[in-house]
C-alpha cells in the first residue's frame, strides 16, 4: 500500500472521500491521467474548483499530480487501490461518472487530443521539423555499414512525415514500408523518394493498427519499427508503443547447437522523441506532451511487453536545425518479446 495512504487516520481518509465530486474525480483519474481543464470539462466544474478538490486527495496520497509546462495532469496513486475503503470510494465514483456519462466522455477527450495533431499535419505549409538534405556520401557510408547488421530485410518507419527518416533507412534495409495517416505528408515522402529513386520503400496512408499496415508488414513482422518525434503528438503514448510492438517481429525460441531451447530476439522498437521540458511554444506545433522522462518511456515498454527497454540521449549538436533543435532528445530502444 502506498505509504501516504497507510500513514492517513481512518477518520481522515473517510473526510476526504465525503465528498461526491472527488469520488467522481477519483474514479476518472483512475481511468486516464488528465488535466486538470480535462477534468473540469468532464466533471462540469471550474478548474479553480477542481484543483481545490484534488488538492486533498495529492495530500491522501490517492492521486499524484505532475507538472507539465502550465498544465497539472492527475492520475490515480497505483497502490492505492490495494485499501478497501479506497477501493469502495472508486466503485462508488464509477457508479456516479456512468450514470452521468462522464465516464464514457473520456474518450471524446481523447479523440480531441488526436484531432489536434491530424489537423496540424493534415495542413499544406512547409515545417520548420522537415529534415535537411543528407550531407555529401552519408548515403553511401549507410548502405555500406547497413552491411553490418544483422537483421534489415524489413524496416517500418512509422509517422514517415516527409520521408526525412528514409535517407536513412532506405540505404540499410532490404524493404522499406513507411506509414502516415497525412495525405499532405505523404505527398512529401513520395517526391522525397521519387528524387532518391527509392525503388524499395512501399508509401502507405494509414492507420498504425490497421488492417493494410499489418498486410504489408506481413505475418512475420518487421525487424525495425521506428517512430522518430511521434510519440508527443499521441492521445495515449502507451497505446501508440503497444501498436508499434504489434508490428514488430516476434521472438522466438530456436535449438541451439547444444540441443537447448534459446530464445531468439524479437524485432527491434526505436522510438526518437523529446526528454522533458518547458517549452511550451511547442504546442503550437500539435505536441500534445512536453516529452518524456526516461522512467516513462521504460514503462511504456513494459506495458506493451517489450523486453530489455534502453534509454540513451542524443548529443544536442545531432539533432539538426529545425524548431525543435533546442530540445533534448532520447532514444528507447526495446525488443518485442
Amino acid at each position: 500500500m502506498d505509504t501516504a495512504v497507510a500513514q492517513q487516520p481512518r477518520w481522515e481518509l473517510y473526510r476526504v472521500l465525503a465528498e461526491p465530486v472527488r469520488l467522481r474525480l477519483l474514479a476518472l483519474a483512475a481511468e486516464e491521467e488528465l488535466a486538470i481543464g480535462e477534468l473540469a470539462g468532464l466533471l462540469g466544474e471550474s478548474q479553480p474548483n477542481v484543483s481545490r478538490h484534488v488538492t486533498p486527495l495529492k495530500q491522501a496520497g490517492l492521486v499524484l499530480v505532475r507538472r507539465e509546462g502550465t498544465r497539472a495532469l492527475v492520475r490515480i496513486a497505483e497502490a492505492a487501490a490495494a485499501d478497501p475503503v479506497i477501493a469502495d470510494a472508486l466503485a462508488s465514483g464509477r457508479s456516479l461518472c456512468e450514470a452521468e456519462g462522464s465516464l464514457a466522455r473520456i474518450r471524446e477527450v481523447l479523440r480531441e487530443r488526436d484531432e489536434v495533431a491530424r489537423e496540424f499535419f493534415a495542413r499544406d505549409r512547409a515545417s520548420a521539423r522537415e529534415a535537411p538534405e543528407p550531407a555529401g556520401a552519408t548515403g553511401a557510408y549507410l548502405a555500406a555499414l547497413a552491411r553490418l547488421l544483422p537483421d534489415r530485410r524489413l524496416a517500418v518507419d512509422a509517422g514517415t512525415g516527409d520521408g526525412g527518416l528514409l535517407d536513412v533507412l532506405a540505404p540499410s534495409f532490404e524493404r522499406v514500408v513507411a506509414v502516415d495517416r497525412s495525405g499532405v505528408q505523404l505527398e512529401k515522402a513520395r517526391a522525397r523518394v521519387a528524387r532518391r529513386g527509392f525503388a524499395n520503400v512501399t508509401l502507405l496512408k494509414s492507420e498504425l493498427d490497421a488492417p493494410e499496415l499489418r498486410e504489408q508488414v506481413g505475418k512475420g513482422g518487421a525487424d525495425v519499427v521506428i517512430a522518430s518525434r511521434l510519440l508527443h503528438h499521441a492521445p495515449r503514448p502507451v497505446d501508440l508503443v503497444r501498436q508499434l510492438a504489434l508490428l514488430a517481429r516476434k521472438g522466438s525460441a530456436q535449438p541451439s547447437a547444444a540441443g537447448r531451447r534459446e530464445a531468439a530476439a524479437g524485432g527491434a522498437i526505436l522510438i526518437i522523441d523529446y526528454a522533458r521540458h518547458d517549452d511550451e511554444s511547442m504546442r503550437d506545433e500539435a505536441d500534445l506532451w512536453l516529452g518524456f522522462d526516461p522512467a516513462e518511456l521504460r514503462r511504456f515498454a513494459r506495458e506493451a511487453d517489450l523486453g530489455d527497454p534502453e534509454v540513451f540521449r542524443l548529443p544536442s549538436a545531432l539533432c539538426g536545425g529545425g524548431k525543435d533543435s533546442h530540445l533534448p532528445w532520447q532514444v528507447l530502444v526495446a525488443r518485442r518479446k
